[in-house]
């Protein structure tokens, strides 16, 4: 029997107000934020020490990759995905800020705008912050210090590893700052993709086919990587101990 016009009006609000919420994240963008986010802690944790060296050099190609993919998606891909969304939100920061002058009125949201505000500045201080990170990571790797004079480059790519640490845990607190002052977890669209509340997705088109092509890349990538290595991204023995242990049997 086919309903009538009355009972689907009646039911589009319960359709709405579905407990999965609105998807406002697609997966593509969710996969590339924990590809990241693995791949910079691995790298930080990785950074001392000779006998993971090849795990922190692939972890620090693995970013790059990653943030060359992220900057075409957000050239190329869906509007919610766009890079020219961060830029509309950080443009607004000059009329924000002139809003705290003595007199001038501060309309509705005002507390909401500064806290998107600072997230976007976070996130793109986090992307920004990648390329001297990995550049220098890349010369430091290659000795070019060796040309270039001194140890300023080792020195570069410490500094850019505990500023990115210091975003890092910056962004981790803000989120966990606001899902306590708006009362509703603001991780939740990185996690799930979606919000609670009614209204319309804004995300259309989920592609987890292109989440699946990312993370395949970024496997694959870590599988050559372990091929090219004699011995592989995690040795057993520090590099040097096999080659000290050959000279002392020798001078026996």
């Amino acid at each position: 029997m086919q309903a009538t016009p009355s009972l689907d009006r009646a039911a589009a609000p319960a359709r709405a107000a579905s407990p999965a919420g609105r998807r406002v994240t697609d997966a593509p963008t969710r996969m590339f934020h924990w590809l990241f986010a693995l791949s910079f802690l691995g790298a930080y944790l990785t950074a001392d020490g000779e006998r993971w060296r090849m795990l922190h050099v692939t972890l620090g190609y693995t970013m790059a990759g990653l943030l060359a993919f992220r900057l075409g998606y957000g050239l190329f891909g869906p509007k919610q995905a766009s890079l020219s969304a961060l830029w509309r939100k950080l443009s607004a920061a000059p009329a924000w800020l002139a809003s705290w002058r003595p007199g001038a009125a501060r309309p509705a949201g005002h507390a909401r705008q500064g806290q998107n505000l600072l997230m976007a500045g976070l996130v793109v201080a986090l992307l920004a912050i990648v390329l001297p990170l990995t550049l220098s990571g890349y010369a430091t790797y290659n000795d070019w210090g060796d040309f270039l004079g001194g140890d300023w480059l080792e020195d570069v790519h410490e500094l850019a590893g505990n500023l990115m640490l210091a975003l890092v845990l910056g962004h981790l607190g803000l989120i966990a700052l606001l899902s306590v002052w708006r009362r509703q977890n603001q991780a939740s669209p990185m996690l799930t993709g979606r919000v609670a509340g009614v209204g319309p997705d804004l995300v259309k088109q989920n592609r987890g086919w292109l989440a699946a092509l990312l993370l395949l890349a970024v496997l694959a990538f870590g599988a050559w990587q372990w091929q090219q290595s004699p011995r592989g991204l995690i040795p057993a023995q520090p590099f040097g101990h096999t080659s000290a242990a050959h000279h002392a049997g020798d001078d026996d």
